[in-house]
């Protein structure tokens, strides 16, 4: 079997996907796949790119899933010690996500809970795994992740009326008496901030709905008439809380994702790692996603789904800090050599995926990918070229061409567009 095959991924259309043409979702699934036609009332939101399911990823040429192919020969597709690590199936599922309306705050378990809420709650947990995610910007992009510094937090609670009555000012005053800044992770202090955080937010999360929507009005018009006292805390966060207002009016996630969550702001290029038990959502954006293959969800806000309060309480970390510390460093790849511009490592601290970006700027230049202990798949984002196992006869690559590649080949980019831009994930045991 051919080492290096096209496949054609399937799209999940979700409600707070790009509608039409404007989703890179679309544009991709409908370059790849010429039976996609693209309806400009339909939200394309997810490309999936794996072994998952639910949404099969096809190989072009047998048309048969990659799963079923992966399956048959899974030493060969996937290295004996990624089988003996994972099982045969790929331990990831890759993505692309276009964002026009918030996703759900929410968080993920770690295996060790993964496996307790699936045991308990298999209709709401429906595997015992858990769901690293890295996110990474193709186009501009903003979401919430990790708690607020504690101090800008001290000065919300105190600052904004809403959240100071839904709090109670007893709490609010235990919080910002008792919390400890500069302090050394896994300090006494450091705990100590985060039972008080873990109090704050519980007792958010346990108001009574009709109370929240009530405040959730008024702090809405506060942030119209009196934009100033917000743009002390934040200058983007009047428009913000008046943007998901409008799309979830009155929701807790104004609280809990407005209020309380750093907002994220990434370029193209940027990356941003979601550990397990830590608060996210996405605002808004195209991105590149890579996570574990899990359904693990406990939702916060921005969601008419299933939430999860005691758990999602009980379950976070409660880790704080400046946002700059959620975005993930750029690293070298040496097994990447050639002409590409950029050709870089995102590796998150976890062994089920990493990713590698590789942009060749001009027609003509030639990027060699040294062989993998491990499978991949690759997708282009930008331009078109080939791409081809060294010594083969390459294959044509357009915007929107996804291809799985097998452990243990060198592969070779070649650009026959300006901005010529690929992303490949893959683990290795």
């Amino acid at each position: 079997m051919s080492k290096l095959f096209r496949i054609n991924c399937g799209y999940q259309t979700y409600d707070w996907g790009k509608h039409g043409n404007s989703s890179a979702v679309a544009q991709f699934a409908s370059a790849s796949d010429k039976s996609v036609t693209i309806d400009d009332n339909t939200p394309y939101a997810e490309l999936w790119m794996g072994t998952h399911p639910s949404v099969p990823s096809i190989a072009v040429d047998s048309n048969k899933t990659l799963r079923d192919l992966i399956t048959s020969e899974p030493h060969d597709l996937l290295h004996a010690d990624v089988v003996a690590k994972f099982g045969k199936e790929l331990p990831f599922l890759f993505k692309v996500l276009s964002i026009e309306k918030v996703l759900s705050i929410q968080a993920h378990p770690d295996k060790t809970l993964a496996k307790q809420l699936h045991a308990s709650d298999p209709k709401n947990y429906p595997d015992d795994n858990h769901k690293p995610e890295m996110a990474i910007a193709v186009t501009d992009f903003e979401g919430f992740c990790g708690f607020k510094p504690l101090d800008t937090l001290a000065t919300t609670l105190q600052t904004i009326p809403e959240l100071n009555e839904v709090i109670g000012q007893d709490l609010v005053e235990e919080f910002s008496k008792g919390i400890k800044l500069n302090v050394e992770e896994g300090s006494a202090d450091d705990l100590n901030n985060r039972k008080l955080l873990q109090k704050v937010f519980g007792k958010l999360m346990n108001t009574d709905e009709k109370i929240i929507a009530e405040k959730g009005e008024s702090l809405v018009k506060r942030a119209e008439t009196d934009p100033e006292l917000f743009k002390k805390i934040d200058p983007r966060l009047p428009e913000l809380i008046q943007t998901l207002h409008n799309q979830f009016p009155s929701d807790i996630g104004l609280f809990c994702g407005c209020l309380l969550l750093n907002h994220v702001q990434l370029n193209s290029g940027e990356a941003m790692f979601l550990q397990a038990k830590d608060p996210h959502a996405y605002i808004s954006g195209d991105i590149i996603e890579c996570m574990a293959a899990s359904d693990n969800v406990v939702r916060a806000g921005f969601t008419p789904k299933f939430k999860d309060v005691d758990n999602l309480v009980s379950m976070l970390t409660y880790s704080y800090g400046d946002v700059e510390k959620q975005k993930m460093p750029k690293q070298p790849f040496p097994r990447s050599s050639g002409d590409a511009i950029k050709s870089v490592l995102y590796d998150p601290p976890i062994s089920e995926f990493s990713v590698l970006q590789t942009e060749l700027a001009k027609p003509g230049d030639k990027q060699t990918h040294k062989g993998l202990n491990g499978p991949s798949i690759i997708i282009a984002t930008k331009g078109n070229g080939t791409i081809g196992i060294v010594g083969e006869t390459p294959q044509k690559v357009e915007t929107g061409y996804v291809y799985f590649i097998a452990p243990g080949v060198d592969v070779v980019l070649s650009a026959e567009s300006e901005d010529f831009t690929t992303y490949r994930a893959f683990v290795e045991a």
